[in-house]
Parts: structure tokens; sequence; C-alpha cells
């Protein structure tokens, strides 16, 4: 790891401080190894007192591969894969207030996420993250060789279909609310990450409907166990968000949940995606 570069783990479950980088210049080589071992590590990084431009922020979300364009939330109008996540001071819902993972219903959901804080409430707004490592790890035996063996449907509609109520009330983000979020995708309840090679729990509230080969009321008693299994605190972080701060968490093993408690306050950050694989 190159001399500037300090991680701090801000929890025992994941989660780490990343100092001695300037995300506006281009990474070197190692500057970026040392940043995308931090991320396999600690699962999710964070950044301070970054000064980024649009430009800026797609580049560094480059280096991790392409960039997702959102098929159900417009981006911003000169770079369409950044999505402007905003609530206005009279808006009472916010956007992603529930664990999820990012786009768990495309065929090849997100590697990760890259948020940057252009504007924060006075308190409130944190996000919390979750290990799906530990989640799965932590099973007992035979639940672990129950779920090996089993898939779930992902689906985009409860949020983005044409019938959904959510985020109606969010008029400062555009949803694109589309029968094509009622398409269904299937993955394994227990995913191998890509590059480290551990299993971690693959199902998330937002996305995931039912198992495959089940009804919804036949899936709905162990999903529901396991969405609150995958919540418990000692599997999390939380994260104080401060002016031009980075959260760059890893899909593949991570939830997250924005908390909505800061009504009568603005919240402005900016995404990008960064694409994935398909899970096995």
């Amino acid at each position: 790891m190159p001399d500037k570069i300090t991680v701090k783990p801000i929890a025992g479950a994941l989660g780490a401080e990343i100092d001695g980088v300037d995300l506006a210049r281009p990474l070197d080589n190692a500057s970026f190894a040392a940043v995308h071992q931090a991320l396999l590590d600690h699962l999710v990084i964070f950044f301070h007192d970054q000064h980024l431009t649009q430009e800026q922020h797609l580049a560094f979300g480059q280096r991790f591969g392409t960039l997702n364009v959102h098929d159900f939330v417009e981006g911003m109008r000169e770079h369409r894969e950044i999505i402007e996540v905003r609530k206005e001071p009279a808006e009472t819902q916010n956007f992603g207030n529930g664990w999820h993972t990012d786009v768990s219903y495309l065929e090849k959901p997100a590697l990760g996420s890259i948020l940057y804080a252009r504007e924060v409430p006075d308190h409130g707004g944190d996000t919390m993250f979750a290990n799906m490592y530990l989640a799965y790890e932590s099973l007992s035996d035979g639940m672990r060789r129950l779920l090996d063996g089993l898939k779930a449907v992902h689906s985009g509609a409860r949020f983005y279909g044409p019938n959904s109520s959510f985020y109606r009330e969010n008029r400062s983000m555009k949803m694109l609310y589309s029968p094509d979020a009622e398409l269904e995708t299937e993955h394994p309840v227990v995913r191998t990450h890509p590059e480290t090679g551990r299993k971690g729990l693959y199902v998330n509230s937002g996305f995931t409907t039912r198992f495959a080969g089940m009804t919804v009321e036949e899936s709905a008693p162990l999903l529901k166990f396991l969405f609150d299994h995958a919540a418990r605190p000692e599997f999390t972080c939380r994260f104080h968000w401060r002016p031009n701060a980075i959260a760059f968490w890893d899909n593949r093993s991570v939830q997250h949940y924005a908390i909505n408690d800061y009504h009568g306050q603005r919240r402005v950050m900016q995404r990008v995606t960064v694409d994935g694989d398909r899970p096995f």
C-alpha cells in the first residue's frame, strides 16, 4: 500500500475510512490497487473532503468498470450515468429507505455504488450498511445447506412498476415507472463473491419477491427471517455524512439503508453505479 494512504476501520463488521487519496486526480496503479483491496477487505469504504466534478466522479467509477444507466430513475442531463438522490424539505419520502442491494433485479446486478454528498442535513440522513458474508456465516449448518441449493426471484416492480406507490411524492426525483420493472430475474440465494471467493446471503427486502419454484405466500416466512437476520446490529455499520464525503460499497456483499430521519431538511447526493456480473 502506498505510504500516504491509510485505512481506518469504523466498526467491527464492515466499513473503513480511507485517507491520503484525492479522488479528483487520476489514481496511479498503486493507489488504485490499495483502494480496490480496501473495498474487498472492508466491503464499504468512505472518503472525506473530496471535491469532484461530475466528470471526475465518473472517471473514478470507470476505473472499476463500465457504469450503469438506471432504467427507472432519470439520470442527470449532462451525464445519464449519474443519478441525483434528492430529498427536499417539503418531501416526506426518501430514496432507499429500506434494506436493499442496488438493482439486484438485473441479470447482471451492480458491482458497487459510489455516492457523493453534495448537500447534507444539519442532523440525520445517515446510511447504514450490512455485511452479507457475516449474515450467511452466522447461520446454522442446516440452514446453510438448505439455502445453498435455492434460487430467489428479484423484480423492480414494487418500486418502479406502473402500480407502484413508492416515491410518488418524490417530485424532485423523476421516476420512470414502467411495465419493464415487472420482469423477473433469478439469482442464487447464496452468492459467491467473484473476487474473494467468500459466500454471502443475496436476498433483500427491496427486490426479492419469492423463491424460485415457490409462491409468494410459501416463500414469505423464510424470506422474512432472512431479511431480519441480515440486518442484525452486529453485522452493520453506520455512516454520518459530511459535505463532500464519498461512500463506495460493494453490492455483491453488502446491503444498505438510507435513514429517513431529516424531515424539513434538504439532502442532495450524486451516485454512479458500476456494472457487475451475473451472480453464481
